[in-house]
């Protein structure tokens, strides 16, 4: 067989545990016509906003020409178009405890403010600050912060997403901790501000 006639094989979008496919294998095999059926997992959050997932079981022949479908041993994944690269590398799983939880490597698109500086000298020492120091002191708590940029006046615009989005302890995480670990290795910053909107976050590690 030429290699124009060998069958194309497609590299996963996710990667589901052993634990995650029994259970959505179980949870299929109660659906009506469970054979037709395989996972849907779409983002749901406005553009900017922490990551919110819906999970659901469609008829794989009806899934949008831009879908992409893949075969998890028995399991089709199926992933609209438009998010598949902020999918893409994550692991969906699951426990007793917890249920099914989906750990996605990506972040959201930062919504930047207008008139916010975030592509100098400053930006940059910040952005490697918060990637090597700040947010593996937060993985503690499954949050992290993402830098949106400094006013050119001293202060440093931040959001805080996972556990932190919503935290009741996320004032003192960031005017304690985050902004003093920023502000004494960086020159010229003199505080933090965070601009998230804690109202919409739906689970805090502390609420």
């Amino acid at each position: 067989m030429s290699p124009l006639e060998a069958p194309t094989v497609s590299e996963p979008i996710i990667e589901l545990t052993a634990a995650a496919q029994a259970k959505l294998l179980e949870l299929r095999a109660e659906e009506d016509e469970p054979e037709r059926l395989g996972l849907r997992l779409e983002i749901v959050s406005p553009a900017g906003a922490d990551f919110r997932y819906d999970l659901s079981f469609d008829v794989v022949t009806k899934a949008a020409f831009t879908d992409e479908v893949r075969n998890h041993d028995g399991l089709r994944v199926i992933i609209p178009g438009k998010d598949t690269d902020l999918l893409r590398g994550a692991t969906l799983d699951y426990s007793d405890e917890a249920g099914l939880v989906l750990r996605n490597p990506n972040r959201p698109e930062v919504a930047r403010p207008e008139g916010l500086v975030h592509a100098d000298e400053m930006s940059a020492r910040i952005e490697a600050m918060i990637s090597g120091e700040v947010n593996p002191a937060l993985a503690a708590h499954g949050g992290f912060v993402t830098y949106v940029g400094h006013d050119g006046q001293g202060t440093a615009y931040l959001t805080m997403g996972g556990g932190c989005h919503g935290c009741s302890m996320s004032k003192m995480t960031m005017l304690e901790g985050v902004q003093t670990m920023l502000v004494e290795q960086i020159d010229g910053l003199v505080r933090v501000q965070d601009i998230t909107d804690h109202a919409t976050g739906e689970n805090p590690y502390y609420s």
